[in-house]
């Protein structure tokens, strides 16, 4: 297959996820399959790039809950396609895992399960707490599955303050978890300030962010 060819096809992806298109998102995961097109990178520039422009059209308020749920929906009939024939070295690569949720006293999670679809996507094995989260569940939760991140979640101003708590609270537990922070309230600097070790500023840059974390964390404990 033509690059031109292969750039069309993942466009199809990109395209249908936007629009959600479950019947072309479908043809376009099945038809990436038989021209060869490697698996991991039908997801992440074809299924992957179309849920972040989404991410963004939800942002702007383009798109709301109900269209951000029908592309869900369109990503995921992509993935029941072409996950089965993700090759073990790319799974590999990135693999970690991470607790999510949204901080006490917050029940909006709409940008927060955007960015668990996004880690899903990326290979993540994501331990989801939902909303209105208790601060000592993401340390409990932490402690339970030995997560690599926890990624919490604030889309009010009251309830961001919540984040530096729970931030505290499990450094206290344990100091070598890399913690993520996001939501509309926050910015790179209130979430420095948190003690945060990364900023999630939208779905598109959250999974690199975390790789990015995951990198650092595991340097650091070859130390």
């Amino acid at each position: 297959m033509s690059e031109e060819n292969k750039q069309e096809v993942l466009g199809r992806l990109k395209d249908g996820v936007i629009n959600y298109n479950e019947e072309a998102v479908k043809e376009a995961a099945e038809e990436a399959l038989e021209a060869g097109i490697d698996a991991y990178e039908a997801i992440m520039d074809g299924l992957t790039a179309g849920m972040v422009v989404v991410g963004d059209l939800y942002e702007k308020k383009d798109y709301f809950v109900p269209e951000l749920l029908m592309c869900a929906d369109a990503l995921y009939v992509g993935l029941n396609v072409l996950n089965p024939h993700i090759k073990q070295e790319s799974r590999g690569e990135i693999k970690g895992q991470v607790v999510i949720g949204t901080v006490q006293g917050d029940v909006h999670d709409v940008g927060k399960n955007l960015i668990k679809i996004m880690f899903e996507v990326a290979g993540f094995t994501v331990h989801d707490l939902g909303r209105d989260v208790p601060l000592e569940k993401f340390v409990e939760e932490q402690m339970k599955t030995d997560a690599d991140i926890v990624a919490i979640s604030a889309m009010m101003t009251t309830t961001m303050l919540g984040m530096q708590k729970a931030v505290e609270m499990i450094r206290e537990r344990n100091p070598n978890v890399a913690i993520m922070l996001g939501g509309a309230p926050l910015t790179q600097e209130v979430a420095s300030l948190f003690g945060a070790d990364g900023y999630a500023e939208s779905a598109g840059n959250a999974v690199q962010e975390a790789l990015k974390m995951l990198k650092n964390l595991r340097e650091m404990r070859k130390k």
